[in-house]
């Protein structure tokens, strides 16, 4: 096939020999299967920042750190060399999500470095060399969809104590393989200690997928795995170990309306009672 304008300074460096057939075209990307020496792998080239139809990108940015001022300035500015910059952090956020999940123990595709705005990675294919089809694609019995979601559900948890949530899982953010799950497309991963959403896209994350697999397995729908994830994150008893149950234990308490108008009307006497005593101590003075 006639090669990408931009992989054309891939093929002329050596990195790929020949671009095989167009692959995919997401959101943020088109990705193509070429070849690396012997090796078939996947080159995911990014969209422009005007042609991505990721909508919600400032929402993920939140958080993520620039380390050189003028870059962060032009940034905060949407110049055209800040909007540059916007790209390439994306770009080298995603790289960065699939080297420290790999190490996380979160079964994602390989990396192998991003060039000029062109990610070469692993391609997943299944037990017959093809290209590994989508979670949404694929059909099971409800002892697999059951055995399927507790690995997706710890990959989340694993991905949250590397410190990530991957924002946007659905079942079309998932290859399956021939030994399971595959984890896909991080561009948009947020830290979850610097982003102020990262507890409602982790929730949307788990929600998203729980309910895909429902669909084969529909006791999966009262699970609480979300919940139960967040709480012992924040509670310090996260770890990539933990054993999760799915069940949440949410405080039905309701608050006492009346009980704070007390509180809050005792601290206003008090805080008089301390005036009127200042007062009396003034005029004794």
């Amino acid at each position: 096939m006639k090669i990408p304008k931009r992989l054309q300074p891939l093929v002329d460096d050596g990195l790929v020999d020949e671009v095989i057939r167009p692959l995919m075209s997401g959101k943020e990307a088109v990705v193509y299967v070429v070849r690396c020496g012997s090796e078939i792998r996947c080159a995911k080239v990014y969209k422009e920042s005007d042609k991505r139809s990721f909508k919600q990108a400032v929402q993920y940015q939140e958080g993520r750190k620039v380390r050189n001022g003028r870059r962060a300035r032009a940034m905060e500015k949407g110049s055209k060399y800040g909007r540059d910059q916007q790209d390439e952090a994306w770009q080298t956020a995603e790289v960065e999500a699939l080297y420290r999940l790999a190490d996380a123990g979160v079964r994602v595709p390989r990396a192998y470095g991003c060039f000029d705005g062109v990610l070469l990675m692993e391609l997943i294919t299944d037990g017959q060399g093809q290209v590994a089809p989508r979670l949404n694609d694929v059909s099971m019995s409800a002892q697999q969809a059951l055995a399927d979601h507790g690995v997706m559900m710890r990959y989340v948890m694993r991905m949250l104590c590397a410190g990530l949530v991957h924002g946007d899982l659905s079942e079309f953010n998932v290859l399956v393989d021939e030994h399971g799950p595959v984890i896909i497309d991080l561009p948009q991963a947020v830290d979850a200690a610097a982003n102020n959403h990262a507890e409602w896209m982790l929730e949307r994350d788990v929600s998203s997928i729980t309910t895909y697999y429902a669909l084969y397995a529909p006791q999966l729908h009262d699970s609480k795995y979300a919940k139960e994830i967040w709480a012992l994150y924040k509670n310090g008893g996260l770890h990539p170990e933990a054993e999760l149950t799915g069940h949440f234990e949410e405080s039905t308490q309701e608050t006492d309306v009346e009980l704070v108008l007390q509180v809050i009307e005792a601290a206003a006497a008090e805080e008089q009672a301390r005036q009127r005593r200042l007062l009396n101590a003034e005029e004794l003075g």
